[in-house]
């Protein structure tokens, strides 16, 4: 972690009693793997995320992921965690699903099915329950299916469709993304940092600014995005700087 990166982290850690850490999960937390199914936080993560749980007023994950993959792989007391981009969310009680967007589960069920169906050889398709989304990072020759596939059934089925990094999903037709999951969260406090590594964590960056202290951490990558790179204050290497700056703010 560079030294010109401290003072703005310093700032964020004195504030702790009324500040939050908001990060991805994937890229961020997890290193990037082929097979989705397979990404696991990077060994050390769940501790130091008790540690700053003990110490922040707010400590969250927010993804891409379902939420019944987070409550399994991020099993932190305290820890809010928020899949679907803000459609669902961890609680005691279970898993809670936005009423908009539950209706919309049998039609991404649908969709992933067909997509199973005609997927060619190295696609691979994700059933995230409120969303999908085909991976083509193992075949960069199947992304022009991916693309025209999700744009056919974004046309004839209502759902929306995303590029993402060596993907494409679909989701439901509700105005939820990062950016007014990350407002909902922080509203309130005095301080925040947003983490991410994909274009999907920039309406995050935009909404922590709003903030007075406000940390932007783009973690970085052979696939990271140019524009969230410049829009970060500071910019890390892989999930391994990422668990470097969590164990400064926990420290």
């Amino acid at each position: 972690m560079a030294g010109d990166a401290l003072p703005c982290l310093a700032e964020l850690r004195s504030r702790a009693p009324r500040g939050g850490v908001l990060l991805d999960f994937d890229g961020t937390l997890a290193a990037i793997v082929v097979d989705p199914a397979l990404a696991r936080p990077l060994p050390g993560t769940l501790t130091v995320l008790r540690a700053l749980v003990l110490r922040f007023r707010l400590v969250a994950v927010l993804s891409g992921r379902p939420a019944s993959f987070l409550a399994e792989h991020l099993a932190v007391p305290g820890l809010v965690r928020v899949g679907s981009y803000g459609l669902e969310r961890v609680t005691p009680e279970g898993v809670i699903v936005s009423p908009e967007a539950a209706p919309w589960a049998p039609v991404v069920a649908e969709v992933a099915a067909l997509a199973r169906r005609q997927a060619p050889p190295g696609a691979l398709v994700e059933d995230k329950g409120l969303g999908l989304t085909l991976h083509h990072r193992a075949a960069p020759s199947t992304a022009g299916w991916a693309r025209a596939f999700a744009e056919e059934q974004a046309a004839s089925r209502g759902l929306v469709a995303h590029v993402a990094r060596q993907s494409v999903e679909l989701r439901p037709p509700v105005a939820v993304d990062k950016g007014s999951s990350v407002a909902e969260l922080v509203a309130g406090l005095e301080a925040a940092c947003v983490a991410g590594d994909d274009m999907g964590d920039l309406p995050g960056f935009e909404a922590v600014a709003a903030l007075p202290v406000a940390v932007r951490v783009a973690v970085d990558s052979d696939e990271a995005p140019l524009e969230l790179l410049a829009a970060a204050d500071l910019v890390v290497d892989g999930p391994a700087g990422m668990l470097a700056v969590l164990r400064y703010l926990a420290g």
